[in-house]
């Protein structure tokens, strides 16, 4: 009865206790020397380090850190985010492969960076869609082998170095989310499992193997490392990082958007970034010279173009096949806003910082269930003309 009490009270305490944003991350020595165990492992080809835990318990920090470890050793590192609610350098609704050259100093700014591949999911979790997910997070692990893993022989520019690979999972380990965290290993065979594990047990991946049937030992090489997360109270229980996620969700897109305008812009306030975005002129796209796929919903074709205004899409490329199948959602070069569509001109406006030289190549537009931030949408004494009537 009392260790049942005493798990009730870990919980409470894991659930509520709050690290302020302002403080500076930590990195407790035991995620130093992980960080370093994988980073001069004997191994060839290079380390391929898969990261998973439950939400909140450090996973991102921990994969930041451990690319700025492997980048001292190695002059580029891939990143393969399969965390589409709460991505590292994309914004939400994209997973995506990046190759990572240089530190991020300051692992608490968001940082936005082009990936060399991405795939447009169009929500924040992959309750959505489970079985699209998992095809996808394989097509981008696919494209990384091929290109900048295997030996050299087979490889297109022979000479060109291999990779480490960081891979960063979302912190869904119950039901489905174990069930697509499970094929993720199998299917990967990376060389390092570290778990994050936190005092409430039963919101823990189980200890050791998880990905294999009880009793089954797993054939390839692999080290699994268990850690905490970076804060303990002084009774040693697991302190989480709450976060608002939907809040973190905004700021990504925000930052994402940012880098349509000057970044000598002095913009000081959600209202003068607001104003910025809408006074901002947008590409103007031939409607007949694009498609429209709503992911998730089926919407008649007389309301194709309501539907579409005023959100946020996927840009992608229809010659760019993320494999073979013609069922596969081709790659997506980026994100943008539907700022406007004028039917007798038959033109679509939209504010994207694609570049103009990729930005003609799009001829596809994948609408899922993204929104454009609150905080652009309603500020004080300034009327969004997202919020306007007619803009059909």
């Amino acid at each position: 009865m009392g260790d049942m009490k005493l798990e009730k009270e870990k919980e409470k305490i894991e659930e509520t206790t709050e690290v302020p944003s302002s403080s500076s991350i930590y990195i407790p020595g035991h995620w130093s020397e992980t960080a370093e165990l994988i980073t001069n492992a004997s191994t060839y080809p290079p380390p391929i380090a898969f990261i998973c835990g439950p939400k909140n318990s450090g996973k991102t920090t921990f994969s930041r850190y451990l690319l700025n470890t492997l980048l001292q050793r190695y002059k580029e590192v891939a990143y393969l985010d399969t965390d589409c609610g709460q991505p590292e350098f994309t914004p939400p609704g994209c997973l995506s492969l990046s190759v990572i050259d240089e530190q991020t100093p300051d692992l608490t700014i968001p940082n936005i960076k082009t990936p060399v591949r991405c795939l447009f999911f169009g929500d924040n979790s992959a309750k959505r869609d489970p079985e699209t997910y998992i095809n996808y997070v394989f097509s981008l692990y696919d494209y990384f082998i091929t290109e900048y893993y295997m030996s050299n022989e087979s490889m297109k520019n022979p000479g060109k170095p291999l990779l480490p690979l960081v891979v960063n999972t979302p912190g869904w380990v119950k039901g489905i989310g174990r069930d697509m965290l499970e094929k993720m290993v199998r299917y990967f065979s990376p060389t390092h499992v570290v778990q994050i594990r936190i005092t409430a047990e039963k919101k823990n991946l189980p200890s050791g193997a998880f990905w294999l049937p009880e009793g089954q030992e797993y054939e390839s090489p692999v080290d699994l490392i268990e850690i905490k997360p970076a804060f303990e109270d002084s009774y040693k229980r697991s302190v989480l990082i709450l976060k608002d996620a939907r809040l973190m969700r905004d700021v990504r897109i925000i930052a994402y958007f940012r880098q349509c305008l000057p970044c000598d812009l002095d913009i000081s306030s959600r209202k003068e970034l607001a104003h910025a975005l809408a006074s901002h002129p947008p590409y103007e796209v031939p409607l007949s010279s694009i498609k429209v796929t709503h992911l998730y919903s089926q919407v008649p074709s007389s309301e194709i173009f309501h539907a579409l205004n005023a959100s946020i899409v996927g840009l992608a490329v229809t010659s760019t096949k993320s494999t073979n199948s013609e069922t596969c959602t081709p790659w997506c070069v980026g994100l943008g806003i539907v700022r406007g569509i004028d039917l007798s001109k038959d033109i679509l406006y939209v504010l994207t910082p694609v570049p103009q030289r990729v930005l003609v190549k799009v001829d596809l537009l994948l609408q899922g269930f993204l929104q454009i931030p609150i905080s652009l949408l309603q500020v004080q004494g300034y009327r969004s003309p997202y919020m306007s009537a007619n803009v059909l």
